[in-house]
């Protein structure tokens, strides 16, 4: 499969993407990592790309609050459980690693769940960001950053 990278300017700092001719397969923060995993890349922009930028750029903004660009993961079956409750977690909200085990139909993998969070291929758009600990704490985020967490939270949930 060949993959179109680009990257974007974002109030999170600089992100990596990469899509197919028709789905977004990947959103990274750190483009050493990014590129290591793909054989197969072009910088062309494709209309995909010109697609996910915009609607990234308008979330960044508090414009819009659901994605419509179609996504395509691979991951282990639990993983793929996973991704698909954080799915389900609205925009504005926050819910447990516990409860995002329960969602998942494994209630005692809440280790396994912030793995898999931190596994998500496509965070912001499968919304890792919204999982909290169950004491209320804001816990880790896409390789420690919990900076970025706060700030997607804070665009969500302004106070």
């Amino acid at each position: 499969m060949l993959l179109y990278v680009n990257e974007i300017d974002s109030p999170l700092g600089k992100i990596y993407l990469g899509v197919s001719d028709d789905t977004v397969h990947y959103i990274s923060y750190d483009k050493a990592d990014f590129i290591a995993k793909h054989e197969a890349i072009s910088a062309e922009e494709t209309p995909l790309m010109r697609e996910l930028k915009a609607e990234l750029q308008q979330f960044f903004k508090g414009e819009i609050q659901d994605f419509t660009v179609p996504i395509e993961v691979v991951g282990t079956d639990f993983q793929m459980r996973v991704w698909e409750a954080l799915r389900t977690i609205p925009y504005g909200e926050v819910v447990s690693y516990k409860d995002i085990a329960e969602l998942a139909g494994s209630p005692k993998a809440v280790r396994a769940v912030g793995q898999a969070n931190h596994a998500n291929p496509i965070p912001i758009i499968i919304p890792c960001h919204r999982v909290i600990q169950a004491d209320g704490k804001i816990g880790g985020y896409n390789g420690s950053n919990v900076e970025r967490k706060q700030w997607l939270l804070a665009l969500e949930m302004p106070f």
